[in-house]
């Protein structure tokens, strides 16, 4: 009777985190990091222990706690986000708590909080570390009993809600330096989930790329779309101040716009750990076009060669980007500048024969 039992128990686990691995694909990633996180979802999804995300901006902690709602059994109720930095400090209690008609000049209607909505679902509180200390123990209250009262109220309204918060903040410095209740702390951080930054955890840039990429290809519209090789060294040796959030903005003006050289000019200045772009081809270029023109005013003035000379140079640089672009494809460059392989080959050799 036992091994039945236990067969059984086998099959509902196996069969709950299988239904569990559509949301977890929102984790890009294969570093070590990341698959813990994907593993401390699984185990925490169905407890309803309080959860701190910890990370620096930009790394992603609202798509994991958007992972551990959708992998919940809360995941048919609601998910409601406050964002305790973005909201002044006077107004932040009405906002989560509401209120009642009169309690304040303009309170002309009573209004539910960010908790009665989220009652049956999770409550996500990002950048808790920014809650003002006056709020903090009328949340400690909601942590324990998980009532409150709105402003201006009386009745005490009891909710169900999942909480799970988030911050940039080292939590326990600001406990030591008095900036947040050490009692709201630990009734907060029964679990922690540590992101790291994106410059912690390279190996996750190219699957993020691909991500990025199959997403806003499809979301404009844009047919599909791959990071260069060149690009994708640049992004590996980089140290992405704004974590994952920089990157995807990068990937989605890439897909959009198509703009890589401003894209690699902007990496190189920003980092401090990136050589500067060697000049050298650009130099060479604009020493080509010198020399036409020094010719030209030592009496060299034939309008047509001259046209021609140029023209031709201006034809091998954009080539010569576009084959940078592509990794040195010349099939999938003919395609870019709109031209047949053919017709390709045959302006790679013209430039030859010219000493280009």
């Amino acid at each position: 009777m036992t091994q039945i039992f236990k067969g059984i128990w086998g099959v509902v686990y196996r069969l709950s985190n299988d239904s569990k691995e559509g949301p977890l694909k929102n984790i890009v990633g294969k570093s070590p990091a990341i698959q813990r996180i994907k593993d401390l979802v699984l185990q925490v999804a169905d407890t309803d222990l309080s959860v701190v995300i910890y990370g620096e901006s930009g790394v992603g902690k609202e798509v994991v706690a958007r992972t551990l709602y959708a992998c919940s059994h809360r995941a048919r109720g609601p998910f409601v986000k406050v964002n305790c930095a973005a909201i002044p400090g006077d107004l932040l209690e009405s906002e989560l708590f509401g209120y009642e008609k009169g309690a304040f000049t303009g309170a002309d209607r009573a209004k539910p909080g960010k908790f009665e909505v989220a009652n049956g679902g999770v409550i996500f509180l990002d950048e808790i570390g920014d809650m003002p200390l006056a709020l903090q123990s009328k949340m400690l209250q909601v942590l324990q009993d998980q009532e409150f009262c709105r402003l201006g109220g009386h009745r005490e309204i009891k909710v169900d809600v999942w909480i799970i918060s988030a911050t940039n903040h080292n939590l326990e410095k600001d406990v030591e330096e008095g900036r947040f209740r050490q009692d709201l702390y630990y009734r907060l951080s029964v679990i922690k989930i540590h992101i790291p930054p994106l410059r912690e955890r390279k190996e996750d840039i190219p699957l993020l790329c691909d991500y990025f990429a199959r997403l806003y290809s499809q979301k404009y519209g844009m047919g599909g779309f791959e990071v260069p090789r060149y690009l994708m060294d640049l992004f590996m040796k980089y140290h992405w101040p704004g974590n994952v959030r920089e990157l995807e903005n990068y990937i989605k003006r890439l897909v959009v716009l198509g703009d890589f050289d401003e894209v690699e000019r902007e990496i190189r200045r920003f980092s401090d750990e990136l050589p500067p772009q060697d000049p050298s081809l650009e130099d060479e270029f604009l020493k080509k076009i010198a020399f036409e023109l020094a010719r030209a005013e030592q009496g060299h003035l034939d309008l047509k060669e001259i046209k021609k000379r140029v023209a031709t140079l201006v034809e091998k640089k954009v080539i010569d980007i576009a084959l940078k672009r592509t990794d040195g494809n010349k099939r999938q460059a003919a395609n870019v500048l709109g031209i047949s392989y053919k017709a390709l080959l045959y302006k790679i050799r013209e430039f030859e024969e010219m000493g280009l």
